[in-house]
Parts: structure tokens; C-alpha cells; sequence
């Protein structure tokens, strides 16, 4: 392997994902840089914009100049950060949504079409030869925060909750196959019928995997959202994840309208309810139950959105 292997590979990869057309329509009006710019806003439910340079390695000025723009054509708005009062806080409008959900059906089109000129028995192959070329380009480095993504969930995303749910939860808490029943008629029911204005899922991505998963969904109560199904897989942990889950539930729920959040969860979850006081939730109320194979106590939190967390 020379320097010369990689830049040619580099070559004939750009020329593949057409990544110096800037006028091509997968892109069109933006550039790849500014496409990209979107996608990390709208993975990333609270972002500055110390964070988008050290994410994409920008230059102060061009990272301006791009936000500039975007704020003059009406696809972001920009404010006060929520943890230092130095930085600003830059979040998507209704129309930027709307631009990064046109970019991504996009590029899952222009993906899928260079899929299909991959024969089906040939693409195992292909994905372990992609997933080699991460694996030995960032041999040595731990992921970082700024790795994961949060997105919406892709086919077979909702299938993956169910399984990953019940297969943690059995391992790390004994749970039985009720549980697993449980989950799986949540996620029927949103995967079956359910408003986006109003509701929502992410998934976190590392990698090109999934690792975490959070709903918020229409709770019984007038006013009230339900965060539902907060997951986080233990190679995973200790990046933020949970964290990042849960804002986005608050940041969507506010935005969406809602008085409150609430949710349902038991006393062994002790890192989930860690993360639910720092965002402000309050326990309301515990009870003893049995229920999954196990004797649990049940909790009922609830978070005010007009109210700000300590």
C-alpha cells in the first residue's frame, strides 16, 4: 500500500458519489460542504457553532459565512446557548427541516442506486471491505461524542428497537419475554399510526450502526407528551448519548407545543433517571409491581417545559 493507492482510491471514490459536481442535483442549491453543514444540525438537537468547527475542522470565517447565508435564506435561526452564555446556539427552522429532509432522500436515492449496480451476492463483501477501511484508518482512536448522530429511524430501524430492547434488558435486568411484548406493541403502534407534528423517534448512529433509540409519543393527558424506550448500547455509554436523546425529546416536545413530559420507568434504571433529573424531570410518584419476571418498583416522572432545569 503507497500514498498513491489512497489517493487514487480517493479519486475514483469522489468521482462515484459525485462530490466535486456541485451543481449536481443531490446537492443543488447547496455545496457538499454546506449539505453537510445541514445534516449535522439536523442530527444534533442542541449544536453551537464551536461545535460544527470541530466537528467538520472549518475554518472560523467559511463556517460564517455558510451560517450567514442559511440564516438570510430562512433555514436557521441562531440564539444563546443553554451552557455558555460566550457561544450561540444554532438550530434549524421549520424550513431548514425541511431542506435536510430533501438532502437526505437524496442521497438514500443516489446510494441506492449505486447499490444496485452491486450484485446482492457481492454486497457482504462489499460492506465488510467499507467497515475494514474504517476500522483500520481509525485504529487507535476511541470514539467521541462528536461521532454520534441522531436521525430518524430507516426501515428496519423499528424492528431493531424491539430486539435490542428486549435482548439488554434480559441480560442486564432479567427480564422475561414479557417485556419484549411490551415494546413491540409500542413500537406497532407508532410504526403504524402516528402524527410527526407531534411525535417522533431517534435513532443513534455510530459507525454506521445503531447504538440508542428514544420516542416521544402523545400521552392520554391533555397537553402531556411520553418519553418512551431510552436506550443506549453498553459499548456505547459513556459518549453522551442518553443525554443527547433525551434534549431532543424536550427540544421537540417544546416546540411541538406540549405543557409537559412525562414517563414511565423502575428504580433499577439508575443512569436513565440520572439523566432525567438533569433535565429537570421530578419524580411524582413509585410503586411496587411485579412485572417482566421481576419484582419492581415503577416510577412516574414528570418534567414542566416552562420550567428550567437546575
Amino acid at each position: 500500500m503507497t500514498v498513491q493507492d489512497i489517493r487514487s482510491f480517493n479519486r475514483f471514490y469522489t468521482n462515484v458519489i459525485g462530490a466535486l459536481d456541485y451543481g449536481r442535483h443531490l446537492y443543488a442549491p447547496y455545496t457538499l460542504t454546506e449539505s453537510r453543514v445541514i445534516y449535522e444540525l439536523a442530527h444534533a438537537p442542541r449544536t453551537d457553532a464551536a461545535d460544527l468547527r470541530a466537528q467538520l475542522h472549518l475554518d472560523a470565517g467559511y463556517l460564517t459565512r455558510i451560517l450567514n447565508r442559511f440564516e438570510e435564506d430562512g433555514l436557521v435561526e441562531r440564539g444563546p446557548s443553554e451552557t455558555d452564555p460566550r457561544r450561540r446556539r444554532i438550530t434549524l427552522t421549520t424550513r431548514g427541516r425541511e431542506a435536510a429532509a430533501l438532502l437526505d432522500e437524496r442521497a438514500r436515492e443516489s446510494v441506492g442506486a449505486l447499490l444496485d449496480t452491486v450484485r446482492a451476492e457481492d454486497r457482504p463483501r462489499l460492506a465488510e471491505a467499507l467497515k475494514t477501511v474504517r476500522e483500520l484508518l481509525g485504529e487507535g482512536r476511541a470514539p467521541r461524542p462528536e461521532d454520534v448522530v441522531l436521525r430518524e429511524p430507516a426501515p428496519g430501524d423499528l424492528g431493531w428497537i424491539v430486539q435490542r430492547n428486549a435482548a439488554l434488558y434480559a441480560a442486564e435486568y432479567g427480564f422475561n419475554l414479557d417485556y419484549e411484548g411490551l415494546v413491540a406493541r409500542i413500537v406497532a403502534e407508532y410504526g403504524e399510526d402516528h402524527d410527526p407534528h407531534l411525535e417522533r423517534t431517534w435513532i443513534a448512529e455510530l459507525d454506521g450502526r445503531p447504538v440508542g433509540c428514544v420516542m416521544c409519543v402523545r400521552d392520554d393527558a391533555p397537553g402531556a407528551a411520553r418519553l418512551r424506550l431510552l436506550l443506549v448500547e453498553p459499548d456505547a455509554r459513556g459518549l453522551g448519548i442518553g443525554d443527547r436523546l433525551v434534549g431532543a425529546v424536550v427540544d421537540f416536545a417544546r416546540e411541538a407545543g406540549y405543557r409537559e413530559i412525562v414517563l414511565w420507568t423502575n428504580d433499577i434504571l439508575a443512569a436513565a433517571r440520572r439523566i432525567y433529573q438533569r433535565h429537570g424531570f421530578v419524580l411524582v410518584a413509585e410503586k411496587p409491581h411485579r412485572s417482566f419476571g421481576q419484582d419492581l418498583v415503577g416510577q412516574d416522572w414528570r418534567l414542566e417545559l416552562d420550567a428550567t432545569p437546575e
